[in-house]
């Protein structure tokens, strides 16, 4: 059945036109409003936070030196952002959200396998998030540890609602406040001004293989879980997006933050003894000038609810696209408060419910779901760049009879034979795969999922016809460019460029089919519209 294409932004009274209207559409070539200058201080900040200030305290817990968590951080973070950020240049291509592109891999429905690891993980690093939160302003100012919950959980919810700019927003603010201030502290820590206590034997710490790999496999899989956030923040950058220029931006703003806290938790943990980021960034704070510690720690936190928000706009639209590959949506405003509002329950509940102790545990759960996405982002790369080079029908993603299937078997398979082959290698809680066993405790498991999952699917691809696809991306492509909304300054896209059979043209000269409705607007099949 047709569908038609209502896909831009629609302003509606009492200012709900400041509140994004898009989930999971397509967003129209005409709204596409980012500014690249914006990608590198977004993701900055979203690593700007106590959660990647905690990752310094994992080397040093194992008796790794500052030193050596350091360098071990530094390359995990250099390994990991690098699969993270080429996801962005998909934004800007295909105008979509991450998970939904993934359809073009494992198909209209197969692509419920991954949804199923990431939104562990969006709702997962949240009751992180609540845990840090309460128990670290507790802890600070004696703040109780569920109002405080409910507070922050409020305010995330209220960011993820506003949606895509306000996230931006933000982020941006945030940032420009943040970095003096931690600037500020990081010369104190330099110069010998910041010190431990003087009754503290500060940790010298050494060096062992298995401590340095699970701190490098920490800072790794850190970024790496970002993965399927990207796109949905680069979706709204105009089309011809240079993917040099984005993919740097990304990797500078992501790799950046991490790359100055991790060292500061390190130094943390090892001089001040604290196992608490919140506590420690109010001590060293305070160490430096009387209230730059409360000011730091105030930063902190919304720092932190920001990325909750952020958690929850992604977790938002993994939803939708899970309901939408069983059963088609019409998702517009009122889906998407609903959506995140009963996330936020989720992990507001769970958050509250559980002990500072049980972070550990949840850790372990989320370092599992870390191993779930490595073959899907192996997967989806492999995918974008070498098999089918960016080209899709994007309004084929949204058809359950589209082009790439409803079950795509060799996505799946590269899928679950690399999740396989990860199993020897892991070690995350109790258990110790026997490889990782052999090698003395030592995790290399992410390094097979991606080599096996995008390896075997390269290869499974190499005999797909996909010249047979291209009739579909050209008429996507017309389709999309007829939905366009009318404006003064885009360029007129003709009615019907006609070749000698009197059928209209895509770019480059390709006959595809009419498309029109009875009310001369132009459908697309199984493409969502916005309710308003």
């Amino acid at each position: 059945m047709a569908v038609r294409i209502d896909q831009h932004s629609k302003a509606e009274p009492g200012g709900a036109d400041v509140i994004e209207s898009l989930s999971i559409q397509h967003v129209p070539f005409a709204e596409r409003h980012g500014k690249l200058w914006k990608q590198g201080p977004f993701w900055f900040q979203g690593n700007f936070q106590p959660f990647t200030l905690s990752l310094g305290f994992i080397g040093p817990g194992l008796g790794l030196s500052v030193g050596w968590t350091v360098l071990a951080s530094a390359l995990g973070l250099l390994v990991g952002t690098f699969f993270m950020a080429f996801h962005a240049s998909q934004g800007p291509q295909l105008g979509l959200p991450q998970m939904i592109q993934s359809r073009g891999q494992f198909g209209y429905r197969g692509v419920i396998v991954p949804l199923a690891a990431t939104l562990f993980t969006f709702v997962g690093f949240n009751v992180v998030d609540t845990i840090i939160i309460g128990h670290g302003l507790n802890a600070v100012f004696g703040w109780d540890v569920t109002t405080v919950g409910i507070g922050i959980t409020i305010l995330a919810v209220v960011l993820a609602v506003y949606g895509h700019d306000w996230l931006h927003r933000a982020f941006q603010v945030l940032f420009w406040c943040s970095a003096p201030c931690w600037l500020l502290l990081s010369i104190g820590i330099l110069s010998g001004w910041v010190t431990g206590p003087a009754d503290a034997a500060p940790i010298a710490g050494g060096f062992t293989l298995v401590a340095f790999m699970v701190q490098f496999t920490a800072a790794a899989g850190y970024n790496i879980s970002y993965a399927p956030y990207v796109s949905d923040y680069s979706r709204y950058l105009p089309r011809d997006t240079p993917t040099s220029r984005i993919v740097a931006s990304v990797f500078g703003g992501a790799a950046g933050s991490p790359m100055w806290l991790i060292p500061i938790g390190a130094w943390m943990a090892a001089t001040l003894g604290v196992n608490d980021p919140l506590a420690g960034t109010r001590d060293a704070g305070d160490q430096m000038v009387g209230g730059l510690g409360a000011v730091l720690t105030v930063l902190s936190v919304l720092a932190l609810v920001a990325t909750m928000g952020l958690n929850a706009y992604s977790g938002m639209l993994t939803v939708l696209t899970g309901i939408d590959s069983i059963r088609p949506l019409r998702p517009g405003r009122r889906a998407r408060v609903l959506t995140i509002g009963g996330l936020a329950v989720v992990w507001c509940a769970v958050g509250l419910s559980v002990s500072a102790d049980f972070s550990t545990a949840l850790g372990n759960a989320l370092l599992l779901m870390l191993f779930l996405l490595i073959p899907w982002t192996a997967v989806n790369l492999v995918d974008y760049f070498f098999v089918r080079r960016g080209r899709y029908a994007i309004t084929h993603l949204f058809r359950p009879d589209g082009v790439y299937g409803t079950w795509a078997w060799r996505g799946l398979l590269a899928y679950g034979v690399g999740l396989l082959l990860m199993a020897p290698f892991m070690v995350v809680g109790p258990f110790t795969g026997p490889v990782a066993q052999a090698l003395g405790g030592v995790d290399v498991a992410f390094v097979i999922g991606l080599a096996v999952s995008g390896i075997l699917y390269y290869a499974l691809t190499r005999g797909m016809d996909l010249s047979a696809e291209e009739p579909a991306v050209a008429a996507s492509e017309r389709e999309l460019a007829q939905g366009e909304p009318a404006s003064a300054d885009a360029a007129p896209v003709p009615a019907q460029a006609a070749d000698g059979a009197g059928e209209p043209t895509a770019p480059g000269g390709r006959t595809i089919a009419s498309a029109g409705g009875p009310d001369g607007l132009p459908t697309v099949d199984g493409l969502p519209a916005v309710d308003g």
